[in-house]
């Protein structure tokens, strides 16, 4: 709903429209799912446990607490007065009389049916043609021609470098014992922990101010859509801290938001990396620049793979340094963890859909080497294996751009300017890496084609 336009009585009766439409969009939903089961294609069920009392808000007869019915609940002062109880009389009938029943007979049929139906195997290579289709996620998702054998030995290579130097930050900060130990001792020490979800967003706005002034010198040009910092809604309960793009006609901003639901889930020493990840200069400053470049045909201004948009974004947490974040080897460690994470998801994603891993094997090397809690760690197993190879892409598109860095960096030496780097890589929209290396490519021959004094 936040994403959605409520500016006048048209945009209202727009959304009754597509309210009154969901009802029947579930039951061929359900027959698609219905052909996957009849075929062996369902994800695993020990991944869909929890999937039923997802709905519960969903189902919620208190319309005051209704997400669908949010907007009913505030009016913009273009809606007419004398529309507004006919809107919210529509909605009210359209919820009660057809979209909760709906949901509910979904949601029971998930339940009942689908749910218990999942395969009991874990690897999508299980699947009727698995090699073929895990092998296309893989490189739909990273956009490059890695096998999972090369992804795998990637991924191993680098949770051995990460764990020395999280270690070695463990020891900056004069910690005498495990990286579990220090690992709990951050999640429990109350100077670490936000009490209030005010405090917490408040901590996030100073780092966004801190960030802004920063950004020219790291980009030649930058967009000129805002962004915010909100709290996400109750009804999210514990989901990651994420960015909600704006409208590509800057009509609305990008929004940052923050889990206020579950403070203890992300404290102080998280939030860098975690605003650099999501907002600037990561999530909001790649998409509002790709939104606004005009020359640009609307469907690549509006487009992003997750290798290229992940990549980015992971790449952009370690700018935080030259932005004057991690001033201290708590915050560095919560960036090294972050990088850990990315870095872990290609041993477990491939681990799982290729080497038989079981799932607890998984969720113990995502806490070991990704420096997770374990609640955290079996979300994201249960995400592995419903989504095959997606989150193999962070890593392999930030060390796929902090390549081509040091590529343009050695091939121009003392021409090589880092503001007008990073304008070439996101001033194309979004890329596949294969394509990415071809621009970076050019971008550096047209670099040592320019005159001294333009490149000044």
């Amino acid at each position: 709903m936040r994403a959605t336009r409520f500016n006048d009585e048209g945009d209202y009766r727009n959304y009754l429209s597509r309210l009154k439409a969901l009802p029947g969009s579930l039951p061929q939903l359900q027959l698609q799912l219905d052909a996957g089961r009849q075929a062996g294609w369902t994800p695993p069920r020990v991944a869909l446990q929890r999937l039923p009392d997802q709905f519960a808000s969903l189902l919620n007869a208190d319309l005051a607490h209704h997400p669908l019915f949010a907007p009913f609940l505030k009016f913009p002062a273009e809606v007419p007065a004398s529309a507004r109880e006919e809107l919210s009389h529509s909605a009210e009938q359209t919820l009660h009389g057809a979209v909760i029943p709906a949901l509910q007979a979904f949601r029971d049929y998930l339940a009942g049916t689908w749910v218990p139906a999942a395969r009991q195997t874990l690897a999508a290579t299980r699947l009727p043609h698995g090699d073929e289709y895990y092998a296309l996620s893989l490189q739909r998702y990273t956009t490059t021609r890695m096998t999972a054998g090369q992804i795998q030995d990637l991924g191993l290579k680098e949770v051995a470098r990460l764990d020395g130097e999280l270690r070695r930050v463990m020891k900056d900060a004069g910690f005498a014992g495990t990286l579990a130990e220090f690992r709990t001792f951050l999640r429990t020490d109350p100077r670490f922990q936000f009490t209030r979800g005010e405090d917490e967003l408040a901590a996030f706005r100073d780092i966004a101010k801190r960030v802004d002034p920063q950004l020219p010198s790291l980009f030649a040009e930058l967009p000129r859509l805002p962004y915010g910092v909100r709290a996400m809604a109750p009804e999210e309960g514990n989901n990651a801290p994420h960015y909600i793009r704006g409208a590509i006609d800057g009509s609305r901003a990008g929004y940052f938001e923050a889990n206020v639901n579950n403070l203890a889930a992300w404290p102080r020493w998280t939030m860098d990396a975690l605003f650099l990840h999501e907002a600037v200069p990561g999530h909001h400053l790649q998409i509002a620049r790709a939104q606004e470049i005009q020359a640009l045909p609307k469907i690549r201004r509006d487009y992003n793979n997750s290798g290229y948009a992940e990549g980015w974004a992971l790449y952009a947490e370690g700018l935080g340094n030259d932005l004057g974040l991690y001033a201290d080897p708590y915050s560095r460690f919560g960036r090294l963890t972050q990088e850990a994470h990315r870095a872990s998801r290609l041993v477990v994603d491939t681990g799982l859909h290729t080497l038989d891993w079981s799932r607890d094997q998984a969720i113990e090397y995502l806490i070991e080497h990704g420096q997770l809690e374990r609640g955290f760690a079996q979300a994201e197993v249960d995400r592995y294996l419903v989504w095959p190879g997606q989150a193999t892409a962070y890593k392999i598109g930030e060390l796929r751009i902090l390549a081509l860095r040091e590529r343009a960096r050695a091939a121009l030496g003392a021409r090589f300017d880092i503001r007008r780097f990073h304008n070439a890589v996101i001033d194309h929209g979004g890329l596949p890496l294969t394509v990415l290396d071809q621009v970076i490519d050019e971008w550096i021959e047209a670099e040592r084609a320019r005159p001294p004094e333009a490149a000044r």
